[in-house]
């Protein structure tokens, strides 16, 4: 986004509730439509018969974008200070009568 010349953007001012609660999620479940992005967080635990979504969150592919490019950011910069973050070459299974397995 670009500004005049010798002009500042104009600062954006986030208000983040004293009772907001964080939600845990190890799943994330991603479809699209031409117009939007949809995320839906859930937690999967081992040896329970299923997950559950906890929170729905519905993004324009623009934005979804710009939150690709900020996870992006922060993980290179996490990796430099705490190391890479290792993937298991296969891929994460969920076996029911196991648990996770990979």
């Amino acid at each position: 986004m670009s500004t005049p010349t010798g002009q500042q953007p104009a600062q954006l001012n986030i208000e983040l509730s004293v009772d907001l609660e964080a939600t845990y999620s190890n799943m994330a479940l991603i479809s699209h439509s031409a117009s939007e992005l949809i995320i839906d967080f859930a937690r999967v635990m081992p040896n329970m018969p299923k997950g559950k979504v906890y929170s729905r969150v519905v993004m324009t592919p623009m934005n979804a974008k710009l939150l690709y490019f900020a996870l992006a950011d922060n993980l290179q910069k996490f990796e430099a200070k705490y190391g890479e973050v290792k993937i298991p070459d296969a891929p994460l299974l969920i076996d029911r009568s196991k648990g996770f397995t990979g």
